[in-house]
């Protein structure tokens, strides 16, 4: 992972248990994937947090993918399913480079690059002290409305993610 680290993307998917040591790989990599209800990490369960300090935590409370993707920042992308998950993996990759030396893919785009929006007109209040959805600029400016977010549960006052201009991927 150290080595990968700058030069490729590393994309870690847990689908399942993931548990002891194995936690520290994917805590080292770019992006975790996550779903829902069937997958968890940790490096102790809550076998030995009971009999450490007593409390009754569930899998799913001490690690899983609401609480790691909602609390602790840990994970990238939540899924319902495993499938979702891959799905999200592929829409991820189509907007990174393969390594640190190429150029992101650029995505074929009819979106016209001039069009207007009218709804820019209203998205933004004339008052700078009344707050707005940033996510709505963005949706209304990008190609084709397309925005993948990442980290969507976790200090929702940011907005990260990836999008693209004119068919190049921007983050």
């Amino acid at each position: 992972n150290i080595m990968a680290s700058g030069v490729i993307p590393q994309i870690s998917a847990i689908f399942g248990p993931c548990a002891g040591g194995a936690v520290y790989s994917p805590a080292l990599t770019d992006f975790i994937v996550m779903s829902k209800d069937t997958s968890y990490m940790f490096v102790t369960g809550p076998k030995v947090v009971k009999t450490v300090t007593g409390e009754e935590v569930t899998e799913e409370q001490l690690g899983g993918a609401v609480v790691h993707g909602s609390k602790s920042g840990v994970t990238s992308l939540i899924a319902d399913n495993e499938e979702e998950g891959l799905l999200l993996i592929r829409k991820l990759l189509s907007y990174l480079p393969q390594n640190n030396l190429e150029d992101p893919p650029i995505a074929v785009c009819d979106d016209p690059i001039d069009r207007l929006d009218d709804s820019l007109n209203d998205i933004i209040p004339e008052n700078p002290n009344k707050p707005y959805d940033i996510k709505n600029v963005i949706h209304s400016i990008v190609d084709y409305g397309e925005f993948l977010e990442i980290h969507r549960n976790y200090a929702q006052n940011v907005v990260v993610g990836f999008a693209r201009f004119n068919g190049m991927p921007v983050g």
